[in-house]
């Protein structure tokens, strides 16, 4: 009896720390996790040296959060099966939006994205985020299907592109 509750909380508990992000492992989120958290934290490292401790430069994740709010607003190139964007997924971002915080493999390219190579540098790559952003807040229209999670709406998808951002910025540092 003892062993199954053991191995019950450590699967509950490897589940959480997989669902949570850096903050929500002991640290603190950079920002409201709203858009205009995140523009705030954008406009933080204008004009600053980055770098990344590990995996992709920071253009390279300027580049990819870019391009997973753009896939928002114009399609993504590959979607998972309709049985995973109807169960699965949906379910990981209900625990990400519960914990306020997400946590995924941060050197996995969205299926079928170009390379992460433009703009190459990293202000450029900043500016297109940030627009991307942008142009994400003014959009009023219907929104495309998440390449995992499946239909969102506005609310949400803000909430995964802040989270999305969070997750890939623990790895950023001022140089």
């Amino acid at each position: 009896m003892r062993r199954r509750t053991l191995l019950k909380g450590a699967a509950l508990g490897g589940v959480a720390a997989m669902a949570g992000g850096f903050w929500a492992l002991g640290g603190t989120a950079p920002a409201p996790v709203s858009l205009e958290g995140a523009r705030r934290v954008l406009d933080g490292l204008v004009g600053r040296a980055l770098v990344s401790v590990a995996g992709w430069s920071p253009a390279e994740v300027f580049n990819h959060c870019a391009q997973s709010i753009e896939f928002s607003l114009d399609g993504y190139p590959e979607l998972k099966p309709a049985w995973f964007r109807h169960s699965i997924g949906p379910a990981v971002f209900a625990m990400f939006s519960a914990r306020g915080a997400m946590r995924h493999p941060l050197q996995e390219a969205i299926p079928g994205a170009a390379p992460l190579a433009e703009p190459i540098g990293q202000d450029a790559a900043l500016q297109r985020l940030q627009a991307a952003f942008d142009r994400f807040a003014a959009h009023t229209g219907a929104l495309q299907p998440h390449f995992a999670y499946g239909v969102l709406d506005h609310d949400d998808y803000a909430q995964a592109h802040v989270l999305h951002l969070y997750n890939h910025l623990s790895l950023i540092r001022p140089a």
